[in-house]
């Protein structure tokens, strides 16, 4: 299965990334392509953990998180359509596309290095290294099909 931690994975990654235009429009949801972009630049620094985020897991998570991420990891599952950003909701609807594209270029080469023992997904809580490379493979994927790349 692909994981964000494998370098032909974030090699398609970029390569996907690098091919997005203007011209890319959503295919589902309400993100623009400047929001999507930006909503994956924000969401890896909370993976990362650039911003020093206080990191919790919520009590929903705590009673069905395990099981969804197991069912999300499954060979061939695909993140559902339509599903809220929640904090990670881009407000702003333009900005700078290209710096945040190049922000997000560089993102997926810092998985190269991962170090962020902290983490703690508010959803699916503490995550094992591996299940946590093919979800942000998934989610990457996800925003990328959604731009139809």
């Amino acid at each position: 299965m692909k994981t964000i931690f494998e370098h032909k994975d974030r090699q398609e990654l970029i390569e996907r990334i690098s091919a997005l235009t203007d011209n890319n429009t959503a295919q589902w949801g309400k993100m623009n392509l400047y929001q999507m972009i930006r909503h994956c630049t924000v969401w890896n620094d909370w993976i990362l953990g650039r911003n020093k985020q206080e990191y919790k897991q919520e009590f929903l998570g705590k009673l069905f998180g395990r099981m969804a991420l197991k069912r999300l990891l499954r060979e061939g599952a695909v993140m559902d359509k339509n599903v809220p950003a929640g904090e990670f909701a881009i407000k702003e609807k333009t900005g700078d596309t290209d710096l945040y594209k190049k922000i997000w270029l560089e993102q997926i080469a810092a998985y190269e290095h991962y170090s962020n023992p902290d983490f703690i997904h508010n959803f699916f809580g503490k995550m094992k290294t591996e299940d946590l490379g093919m979800f942000v493979y998934k989610h990457m994927d996800h925003h990328l099909r959604q731009f139809n790349v």
